[in-house]
C-alpha cells in the first residue's frame, strides 16, 4: 500500500455508505488499519443503522442521521478504550452499517412432500409455497450471532435457514390443524398468520431478524391425485348414470348415420351400445316404489333387447331403435326381444317395429 493510500485513509472525515445492491444485509466500512480521524462525520442513512465494534465488542449503536464521532457521541467506545478526558487522534475501530429496509418477495416451498391424514381421503402428500418479507430489527444481534467479521453479509446467506424454518413450522401447524384438504384454501390466510408470527419470534430472539407478511400462495396434491379428484368432481357433475350413457349412445349412432363405416366400426359401435345397455341395468333405477294406496305408475314405452354383431345390446326404445335402423345397424332381419316375447323375432315381424322400415327411404336412382 502507497504512502498517498495510507494517508488518504487516515485522513478520512466522512463515513457513510451508499447501498448499490438490493440484497446486502450488512457492509463493513474499509479504511485503511481501521483509523477514523477524530471529529469526523457519520451519516447513517434511513433504512440503516450504523454499529462500532471494538475489540470483538458492540460498542455504539447509532440510528438514521448526522454525527460527529467524538466523545460525547461515543460513550460506549470511549468507555471501552479508556477516554477520560478525549482524545485528538485518529482511533481504530470496525464500523459495519446495517440495512434495515425490509427485504420482500423472498420465495419459500417445500423441497419434500409433507404427510398427512386427510379425514376424507385418507393419507395424502401435500406441498406448497410461497413468499415472505423479513427486516432487521436488532443490528449489534445480527453482527454478533451471523454476520460475524463479514465484510458483505447478503440476504443469501440467510434465506435457506428462514426457508428450512418456514417450512417445518408449516408442516407442524398444518398437522396440528386437521384441516379436511377441500377447507385449506378457505384458511391460507390464518395459516400463513400463524406461522409468520411463530418464526418471527424464534428469528428475532436468536438472530435479530423480524419475519413479516408470510403469503401461502398454493398448497397442492401430487399430479395423479389431482386427476383422480378430477374424475371424481366430473363423475359428480354427470349425475344420473344411466341417462348419461343413453345419451352418448345416442349420439354416437347420430354420428354413424352422418359417417357410416366399414363394418369393423359398426361392430364397435354394437359393442359400445351392449356395454351403455349393461351399464344402464347394473345402475338401479332412480325414484322410489308409490306409496300404498297411491295410483300406479304411468306406462313406460316398450323396450327392446337387440342383436347387434351376434352380441345382445340394449334393453332400446324404439326411437332409439329407428336411429339405428337409419344407420342400417338394425335390418329387417336382425332379431329382436322384449319381455313378454316367448322368443327372439326378427324387427320386420313385430308390428310397433315394422313401420320403421317403411319410413326409411329407398336408395337415390344413379
Amino acid at each position: 500500500m502507497g504512502l498517498w493510500t495510507k494517508l488518504k485513509g487516515e485522513l478520512i472525515d466522512i463515513v457513510e455508505w451508499l447501498d448499490p445492491t438490493n440484497n446486502t444485509l450488512v457492509h463493513r466500512f474499509e479504511r485503511y488499519n481501521n483509523e477514523i480521524k477524530y471529529s469526523s462525520k457519520l451519516v447513517v442513512r434511513a433504512s440503516q443503522a450504523c454499529v462500532f465494534v471494538n475489540m470483538g465488542k458492540i460498542a455504539d449503536v447509532f440510528e438514521p442521521g448526522m454525527y460527529s464521532l467524538d466523545t460525547k457521541n461515543l460513550p460506549i467506545l470511549s468507555t471501552l478504550m479508556g477516554w477520560k478526558y478525549g482524545f485528538n487522534s485518529p482511533f481504530k475501530c470496525e464500523v459495519y452499517f446495517v440495512c434495515t429496509r425490509k427485504f420482500t418477495d423472498n420465495k419459500w416451498g417445500t423441497k419434500n412432500p409433507i404427510m398427512l391424514r386427510d379425514p376424507e381421503f385418507g393419507p395424502v402428500r401435500l406441498r406448497a409455497f410461497g413468499t415472505y418479507a423479513f427486516q432487521v430489527a436488532d443490528p449489534a444481534k445480527l453482527i454478533t450471532q451471523i454476520a460475524g467479521t463479514d465484510a458483505r453479509f447478503s440476504t443469501d446467506e440467510i434465506s435457506e435457514q428462514l426457508r428450512n424454518l418456514i417450512v417445518a413450522r408449516f408442516a407442524d401447524l398444518l398437522g396440528e390443524s386437521k384441516l379436511p384438504i377441500l377447507d385449506l384454501a378457505a384458511n391460507y390466510n390464518e395459516l400463513g398468520g400463524k406461522i409468520s408470527e411463530q418464526i418471527s419470534a424464534e428469528f428475532k430472539e436468536q438472530y435479530g431478524i423480524e419475519v413479516h407478511t408470510l403469503v401461502i400462495e398454493n398448497i397442492s396434491l401430487p399430479p395423479e391425485v389431482e386427476a383422480a379428484l378430477d374424475k371424481r368432481a366430473s363423475m359428480g357433475i354427470i349425475g344420473n348414470m344411466q341417462q348419461y350413457t343413453q345419451f352418448q349412445a345416442a349420439n354416437a349412432l347420430t354420428d354413424a348415420a352422418k359417417n357410416p363405416g366399414t363394418a369393423g366400426d359398426s361392430m364397435g359401435l354394437g359393442m359400445g351400445l351392449l356395454m351403455a345397455g349393461q351399464m344402464g341395468q347394473m345402475i338401479p333405477q332412480q325414484g322410489a316404489a308409490p306409496a300404498a294406496g297411491g295410483p300406479p305408475p304411468l306406462p313406460s314405452a316398450p323396450k327392446y333387447y337387440v342383436a347387434l354383431g351376434g352380441q345382445q345390446a340394449g334393453p332400446f326404445e324404439v326411437p332409439l331403435i329407428q336411429q339405428q335402423v337409419m344407420s342400417k345397424q338394425v335390418t329387417p332381419d336382425t332379431l329382436v326381444w322384449k319381455t313378454g316375447m316367448a322368443a327372439w323375432k326378427k324387427a320386420s315381424e313385430v308390428p310397433e317395429l315394422a313401420g320403421l322400415f317403411n319410413s326409411v327411404p329407398p336408395p337415390l336412382p344413379t
